[in-house]
């Protein structure tokens, strides 16, 4: 007798022959490094060399970040994930009213190109490969870090790094919008035109499911709302003037990795054959590298619990080897402490000895897609793909992902999971080891990272110091550029925008004069 799936698709006891009746490797597999690269987006993966270790980390002041990513380059990380406060993904500075009670909370503040500077000190960004999780400022945080490179001596064209801005997830899942969809796919569009001429090895875009998966999707919905996003951003910047292969090799994905081992192999082999056919296929993307799903991973933070929290190193070793077995291009593992706070340096380091035993005391790496043509891997695949697809038709039938969004369907399918799911643990039907089964009388104490409060007046402060001894004038007159080049349909406000964070303009001015001239967005359920 079958079981269900996370995505509601039968899982059946034992698959054979049976499974794959008719099924065609040539067509479903292909060669590892080639279309429809269900296999693998190059063709000796791991073999040659692991995949980028990446842990995110941000807190407090930039200055203390700055010792903690010191702190994980020593422990062997192969690149820096940013987590920035809520004020800063919100496009507010740290004295801000708005902002109060929440500056370096669950990130690093960063207000100006001096806070980035601060934060990179003594770390050579020529390099260092550098991801930051901003989305509606992305733009912002990109240029103070094109600048606080130059300062370097590195130039625009040597720094590799990704930034998230991904935008329309978050009006489905996260919420750190600002603007009204259309002028943020704009500027999204912006963003990858900016980088084809000025930082060519730049991820432009990490289109991310791994919020939605968070906020409660299924597999299924994770990859599907996911994709259809990422059409969505391909047909504006097409619309923009951009030509598909210009722009195309340079977007990136996020995904989540559950410990649902198997569903989650076959969710990405499934992602990368479904979004190799559409940009062939719908875009008429003749360059490979348009056509390859290459994405970041990190290990489910919903999944972490915070009783018998070192429990959650089992989880998170088994969420990375599916991470692995899936064909990742990074991953970050996350700490077991972090459902309770921000990670200590310790649990931050045993995160990351997670990845390096995966990678140099197992043999996963020394062959490439190992689990390719088992019967069970390869019909989770299929059922994927067919699950996935017909949830993208859904969002197609809507009139796309931004008409879904408006019409709040993706945010409802969600919601309708997650209420399942919640249902299923709270009534014991859904095993959490430590939480509903195998539990404990008294937890063990134990002494979380604290962020100092006094750093919201520290970062107030620093504003107060830039604001006296800049020069006004160039700011305004930058500031005043931009909104016009905003006005328009056809400037890119990226120029502009560098050239008043170069004039130590803060993020929280720029944003509040494209605030001026494209609105706010409010949700139609806000009232």
């Amino acid at each position: 007798m079958s079981s269900l799936s996370e995505s509601g698709l039968p899982l059946e006891p034992v698959y054979g022959p049976a499974a794959l009746a008719g099924w065609d490797p040539a067509a479903k597999l292909g060669e590892p490094g080639a279309f429809p690269f269900t296999r693998g987006v190059y063709p000796t993966m791991y073999t040659g060399r692991p995949w980028t270790m990446r842990q995110y980390a941000g807190f407090g002041t930039a200055a203390e970040s700055n010792r903690r990513y010191h702190q994980l380059i020593d422990a062997g990380t192969m690149g820096l994930s940013v987590a920035f406060d809520l004020p800063t993904q919100m496009g507010y500075d740290s004295d801000e009213p708005i902002a109060a009670g929440e500056v370096g909370k669950v990130g690093v503040a960063v207000d100006s190109v001096e806070d980035m500077r601060v934060l990179f000190e003594g770390i050579p960004l020529g390099e260092v490969s550098t991801s930051m999780t901003i989305n509606a400022p992305g733009s912002v945080l990109l240029l103070m870090y094109q600048l606080v490179g130059e300062e370097q001596g590195v130039p625009a064209n040597r720094l590799t790094g990704t930034i998230q801005n991904d935008i329309l997830k978050e009006y489905i899942a996260r919420g750190t919008y600002i603007f009204p969809p259309k002028p943020s796919l704009r500027l999204v569009s912006n963003v990858f035109q900016y980088c084809h001429r000025e930082i060519p090895k730049w991820n432009t875009i990490s289109i991310s499911g791994y919020h939605m998966a968070e906020a409660g999707a299924t597999p299924a919905q994770e990859i599907a709302f996911t994709l259809a996003n990422g059409i969505e951003y391909v047909r504006a910047a097409v619309a923009s003037g951009l030509e598909v292969d210009d722009f195309a090799p340079r977007l990136s994905f996020f995904f989540v990795a559950r410990t649902t081992l198997l569903e989650e192999i076959a969710k990405f082999r499934a992602a990368r054959r479904i979004w190799a056919r559409v940009m062939r296929d719908e875009f008429g993307a003749r360059n490979p590298k348009s056509q390859m799903l290459r994405f970041h991973t990190q290990t489910a933070g919903v999944q972490l619990t915070a009783q018998q929290p070192e429990v959650n190193l089992v989880r998170v070793a088994l969420q990375g080897l599916g991470a692995v077995l899936g064909g990742t291009q990074s991953l970050h593992t996350n700490s077991f402490d972090e459902a309770i706070a921000l990670p200590t340096e310790k649990a931050a380091r045993l995160a990351l000895r997670t990845q390096q035993v995966i990678a140099y005391e197992s043999d996963v790496t020394r062959t490439v897609d190992p689990l390719a043509g088992s019967y069970a891997i390869e019909s989770m695949t299929d059922d994927l793909e067919t699950a996935a697809l017909e949830l993208m038709a859904r969002v197609e039938d809507y009139g796309g992902a931004v008409a879904g969004i408006e019409a709040g369907f993706q945010k409802r399918e969600i919601e309708q999971s997650a209420y399942q799911i919640t249902q299923e643990i709270d009534g014991g039907r859904r095993t959490v080891v430590g939480v509903n089964k195998y539990t404990i009388d008294i937890e063990e104490p134990y002494e979380p990272l604290r962020v100092d409060p006094a750093i919201e007046a520290q970062q107030a402060e620093r504003l107060a110091r830039l604001r006296a001894s800049r020069d006004a004038a160039p700011v305004t007159k930058a500031l005043d550029a931009m909104r016009r080049a905003a006005e328009t349909d056809t400037e890119n406000v990226l120029y502009p925008m560098r050239e008043a964070l170069a004039a130590r303009a803060t993020g929280g001015e720029v944003s509040r004069a494209l605030r001026e001239v494209w609105g706010t967005y409010v949700p139609a359920d806000a009232f």
